[in-house]
């Protein structure tokens, strides 16, 4: 038997672009989305669209990650971040505002900007289809879709007043083009400072390369200006279980293994969060 749309994708069906046809719409058919053409794609019944076609992406978090990914945020360790991301994206957008939030992940933050707007609708794009499940159920009027980032987004242009960015690739051209002229862009990225107390524990940890900043500005000058910054730095309580949830989710965690971890090294109870939070305007 077909599976029934899922509701807060059918809210979101006239963003999506059929993506190998590139200009064509796609509709509901069967259990899957089809463009007037034919090209299919499938709605898993996690409640998510499919869109990858050709090669797959494989930087995608796996089930270990994601699992320590949803432990980890469920904690509010990292709530403030959620909270000012999610302040500077609804200042953005009327309540009946489209978000757009590329590499969702688990859907956590795209699901706080929702909540302070509760007219709006929201997309969430992802190559991890273990992220995806849950993302599919963050919020009630949040879709999710398989895709990748440095692919052409299959959406409309001008179609999001807000695409976020947490900890996520970026593709600036693309931003620009599916952003309405009067939209934001909102990335949050870490500074030099961020889990440095972690960092200094496990030195397999992926290091934040100084010169970072300066090429986030570099590629995102000739498509979008600043409009405002706000540095969010905390201290945060945590408990070993949480550091090694917190390494499990990251990149790190292709380089640390939990054996490595487990073994009953020092940890910090302590770590320091510190990351930017822009909006940025389309030039």
């Amino acid at each position: 038997m077909p599976l029934s749309l899922p509701p807060a994708l059918d809210l979101s069906l006239d963003l999506l672009r059929c993506p190998t046809c590139r200009t064509r719409r796609l509709h509901p058919d069967r259990g899957a989305l089809r463009c007037p053409v034919g090209h299919a794609f499938d709605i898993a019944r996690h409640g998510y669209a499919g869109l990858l076609t050709g090669t797959r992406a494989t930087s995608g978090d796996d089930a270990a990650m994601v699992r320590a990914r949803d432990r980890f945020l469920s904690t509010g360790a990292y709530a403030p971040i959620r909270e000012v991301g999610a302040r500077l994206a609804a200042d953005a957008v009327s309540e009946q505002g489209t978000v757009v939030d590329v590499g969702c992940g688990t859907g956590y933050y795209l699901a706080a900007v929702l909540d302070q707007l509760p007219g709006a609708r929201g997309l969430g794009l992802d190559t991890s289809v273990r992220a995806l499940r849950l993302a599919a159920r963050a919020h009630d009027r949040a879709a999710a879709v398989a895709w990748d980032v440095f692919r052409p987004l299959p959406l409309a242009d001008g179609a999001a007043d807000v695409v976020l960015d947490v900890f996520a690739p970026r593709n600036p051209a693309e931003f620009h083009r599916v952003l309405r002229p009067t939209g934001r862009l909102i990335v949050v990225r870490p500074t030099g400072r961020h889990l440095a107390e972690l960092r200094g524990q496990v030195p397999a940890m992926v290091t934040i390369d100084p010169a970072k900043e300066q090429r986030l500005h570099r590629a995102l000058k000739p498509f979008f200006e600043v409009a405002v910054t706000e540095r969010v730095e905390y201290s945060a309580s945590l408990p070993r279980l949480d550091a090694l949830d917190l390494v499990a989710m990251t990149p790190s965690a292709r380089h640390v293994s939990r054996a490595d971890l487990d073994d009953g090294g020092v940890l910090p109870d302590q770590v320091t969060v510190s990351v930017l939070v822009t909006a940025y305007q389309p030039r």
